[in-house]
């Protein structure tokens, strides 16, 4: 049996969610397929829940854009919705003397990204708004801040399900085919169909480039590279001692083993980084002893065996280990000349934050 319809979105986590969303509200009829037997099963809900202030990303790139733009529209969208989440700020904190060169630097690079609220704290500051941490100099960033993702997706939903489109889980993508009627997709699952449409969005995120490619007419050359780089978390057994988020420098492929919140006031530390082929959430409890080392550097009051395990987490890399930062791949038809496709890769961090703003410039594309 083929149906047919309007606009299918391929991935149900926060930016799927959010793209479908948007298309319902511009009026389109959407369908959401998800692959998982429920929304947001990957990376939307195996991350730090952090609203993001835009201060790492290069000048003008997506990543950039779309987190400071996000931000803003994030914190309005949870404050109108009743979504849970709280701006406690953040901050990042150089260790040692030679480390205030970069906080320099990440000062200058916030500037350049229309972020202009960092503020410089001495060490007697850090003292005082988090003594547990010891720092010889920091940057305090008021508008950053954590939110319940699973809360974001539920109330994206809600919205998606008002406007008239839906969610069908339990529903992978498996092939499909770029026609002269449309993007045909086959979708397995208990009770499989073709459906025909008029517009699909790739956002599924890890499997991106593997659906891009079982789409036929999908010009290979144009899918990027996959790679997953895999975090881990660990949980603070006992009270909190932090009142806010705290980073220290960045690390190589990602922001460094830093210190997050949840709306309960639970600590977890993360996220550590290595390289997978595949995806595997298999939690790796030696990875401890580097987490004691990396944490320690900030906060030496760690004791021993107060480190509990938490969760991992995989983000969706475009290039290998050692390769310099990737930006968000965004493809419309002008990009890859199927027309009424759009294809989203590496849309890991700042991907919650960016969520409606990436949704906005996901319907600009597919209504020009």
């Amino acid at each position: 049996m083929n149906e047919r319809v309007d606009a299918a979105v391929i991935g149900a986590g926060v930016v799927g969610l959010a793209v479908g969303r948007a298309l319902a509200l511009a009026g389109r009829s959407v369908l959401v397929l998800e692959a998982e037997s429920m929304f947001g099963s990957h990376t939307s809900s195996r991350n730090s829940e952090v609203v993001h202030a835009g201060i790492y990303y290069p000048t003008a790139s997506k990543k950039a854009v779309s987190c400071v733009l996000g931000k803003t529209l994030l914190y309005e969208y949870c404050a109108k919705h009743d979504v849970p989440h709280r701006r406690l700020g953040k901050l990042i904190v150089a260790s040692r003397d030679d480390e205030v060169p970069k906080l320099e630097r990440l000062k200058a690079q916030a500037e350049a990204n229309g972020v202009f609220d960092l503020e410089w704290l001495e060490a007697s500051r850090i003292a005082e708004l988090e003594p547990a941490v010891v720092a010889v100099r920091g940057l305090l960033s008021p508008s950053s801040g954590i939110v319940d993702s699973h809360a974001v997706m539920a109330s994206y939903l809600r919205d998606l399900r008002e406007a008239g489109g839906e969610l069908v889980v339990a529903s992978p993508v498996v092939s499909g085919a770029v026609t002269e009627d449309g993007i045909e997709l086959e979708v397995g699952g208990a009770e499989p169909i073709s459906i025909t449409c008029n517009a699909v969005v790739n956002s599924a995120g890890l499997f991106a480039q593997r659906v891009a490619r079982s789409i036929r007419g999908v010009p290979e050359a144009t899918i990027p590279g996959s790679f997953y780089a895999k975090g881990h978390y660990f949980t603070l057994s006992g009270k909190s001692p932090f009142s806010h988020l705290v980073y220290p420098i960045p690390a190589p492929g990602g922001l460094g083993v830093h210190v997050t919140l949840d709306l309960a006031g639970q600590v977890r530390f993360g996220p550590d980084v290595s390289w997978l082929d595949d995806v595997d959430y298999a939690f790796d409890e030696r990875r401890a002893a580097s987490f004691y080392e990396a944490v320690r550097a900030y906060f030496p009051a760690l004791a021993d065996g107060a480190l509990q395990p938490g969760y991992t987490g995989i983000r969706p890399k475009l290039s290998p280990a050692g390769s310099p930062p990737d930006d968000f791949v965004i493809q419309g038809p002008k990009d890859h000349g199927v027309p009424g496709l759009v294809q989203l890769y590496g849309i890991e961090s700042p991907g919650l934050t960016s969520s409606l703003a990436l949704a906005d410039e996901v319907r600009t594309l597919l209504d020009t």
